[in-house]
């Protein structure tokens, strides 16, 4: 697959957080626009960021160049007004796309961070080079809360072909994030969108995470599964012989089986958890 790459200016690199962001996030932050990584269920590929842009959905990408100055510039005008910083990285790209090992983009958003530190920040990937910024992230950490979440959908590397075949393998994010949680950060799995897994999937996490994030393509896509349906996901399940797993209740299902091996208090639900239980 073909990626058209360029580098951009951007007017500025934290919005400020609506949505499913806006409990508790003040705002998002993403250092890229599109997506290298192409999952076929991809809530953005039905946002006005992709509907509009006449390429395919992982097929362009754009480099924020400027993305550690303009956070720098900023978090220093948003400390002025002494509020909360809490922001999540990231909501419409993956913060660490293959070209981040040389564009380092989201390692210098880090590196200024360190300088310049959020309230709160929660990295969302699903891009095993994460392991790469352990030392800055441990660094980071003393001057404020971190939650690396990895996007782990499944325990099956064929389920995962399916639906995310550009995506990085599942071993490699597993390993990644047991590197992250052995670093002493804070760590999280997101099954995000849960899809179908084998029954050891609980034993596989036990061990390398702190949180487990369970949402579903019918209560996470923004739009209370409708986006997806857009996208063919209802018939991409039933083609493979999976419609049990599009359900609206699944995300039910999925958690009563969690918790016979975690504890409450380390599951969220997407559909009813708030950002503030993060913060004990």
């Amino acid at each position: 697959m073909g990626i058209e790459i360029k580098e951009i200016l951007a007017k500025n690199i934290l919005t400020e957080a609506k949505g499913y962001l806006d409990v508790g996030y003040t705002h998002s932050l993403n250092p890229y626009s599109g997506c290298a990584f192409a999952c076929r269920y991809c809530y953005v590929r039905e946002m006005p960021i992709q509907r509009f842009k006449g390429i395919l959905w992982g097929e362009w990408l754009e480099i924020k160049a400027n993305a550690a100055e303009n956070y720098r510039k900023e978090i220093i005008k948003l400390r002025k007004k002494k509020n909360p910083v809490n922001i999540f990285m990231s909501s419409a790209t993956d913060p660490y796309q293959p070209i981040e090992r040389k564009a380092e983009i989201t390692r210098g958003i880090l590196e200024e961070m360190i300088e310049n530190p959020p309230d709160f920040l929660q990295i969302q990937t699903r891009g095993p080079l994460i392991t790469r910024d352990i030392d800055l992230i441990v660094k980071l950490k003393e001057k404020c809360k971190v939650l690396v979440s990895i996007t782990i959908e499944t325990d099956r590397e064929d389920i995962k072909q399916i639906f995310a075949p550009y995506a990085p393998g599942i071993n490699l994010r597993l390993k990644a994030l047991k590197e992250v949680h052995e670093a002493g950060i804070m760590t999280q799995a997101s099954i995000s969108p849960v899809l179908p897994f084998t029954p050891e999937f609980p034993k596989v996490l036990d061990g390398i995470v702190d949180h487990i994030w369970i949402d579903t393509l019918s209560i996470g896509d923004g739009a209370m599964g409708k986006r997806s349906e857009r996208l063919g996901m209802p018939k991409l399940f039933e083609e493979h012989g999976h419609s049990g797993w599009y359900e609206n209740n699944l995300h039910v299902k999925v958690e009563k089986y969690f918790k016979k091996y975690f504890s409450s208090e380390m599951i969220r639900v997407s559909k009813n958890e708030a950002f503030t239980r993060f913060q004990a």
